[in-house]
């Protein structure tokens, strides 16, 4: 009777050190997802405070035809300059390769950024911001139809759900002007398996399996493959590039196989 009641005991015992367990992991998943915004925006600043120069190569390259875009505004075009809209700004990390003159329209859905950018943007006086809008890229009613010469999104579409991302690119196609450019660089699934299968085997893992990624970048998804979206949202055409973008540091790998491009309205 007295070995039935101890096993007992410890069985209760194990039951209420489970339940202590649970309710603490509940409690921190809950508490973690609670201030995600918040804490997504500082990991950002973080890591994009450093500068690595062959990324910066990469993007000035990309961005260079921007130069030679003239606006369908009147009092923009007079003064030799464009307007562009970012959508998913974050702090700011794109300014550098923008058109001296530029007015720019920002869009981001998480509010704890605006701190992180207009500190950033203090840096760069060849700008001029217009307007910060707390949405999402496919809710930007604030944005008027046909209003900008040219719209930016980089490291946005693969945290996006598919349905989300047609939304955005529909958005997208109505602010630009006739003809306007949208300018994208995304990360993607590996696309050489013949040597990088294990990459897209990681991706996945991260992405699905052990699902950090998403968690640590509000959605991200390692091994989604964004070009046929784009290459079927009814643009007049689309020109981009599939490569192995310089990333230095080994934990950012499985973001090395990307995608660059321009869109035409």
């Amino acid at each position: 009777m007295g070995a039935a009641e101890g096993e007992s005991e410890g069985c209760c015992n194990l039951l209420y050190v489970l339940l202590g367990v649970a309710s603490v992991l509940w409690l921190v998943r809950k508490i973690a997802y609670s201030t995600q915004s918040r804490w997504f925006a500082w990991v950002m600043h973080f890591c994009t405070k450093d500068i690595f120069l062959e990324i910066e190569e990469v993007k000035k390259e990309h961005f260079a035809s921007m130069s030679s875009i003239v606006s369908q505004d009147p009092a923009l075009r007079g003064k030799k300059a464009i307007r562009i809209l970012e959508i998913g700004v974050g702090t700011g990390v794109n300014f550098a390769h923008f058109p001296e003159g530029s007015h720019l329209v920002v869009v981001d859905p998480n509010p704890h950024f605006k701190s992180y950018f207009e500190e950033n943007r203090k840096r760069f006086l060849h700008l001029e911001v217009e307007d910060f809008i707390v949405t999402t890229g496919d809710h930007m009613e604030a944005v008027k139809d046909g209003s900008v010469d040219v719209v930016v999104v980089t490291l946005v579409l693969c945290s996006l759900p598919s349905e989300t991302i047609q939304a955005t690119l529909k958005e997208i196609q109505r602010v630009l002007v006739p003809g306007g450019k949208f300018y994208f660089m995304e990360h993607i699934a590996e696309f050489d398996l013949k040597k990088y299968w294990w990459r897209r085997k990681l991706q996945h893992v991260l992405t699905h399996w052990i699902p950090v990624w998403p968690f640590i970048f509000d959605g991200c998804c390692l091994d989604r493959d964004t070009l046929p979206i784009i290459q079927q949202a009814g643009f007049s055409s689309v020109h981009a590039q599939k490569y192995h973008a310089p990333i230095p540091n080994i934990f950012f790998d499985p973001e090395r196989p990307n995608l660059k491009g321009v869109a035409t309205k």
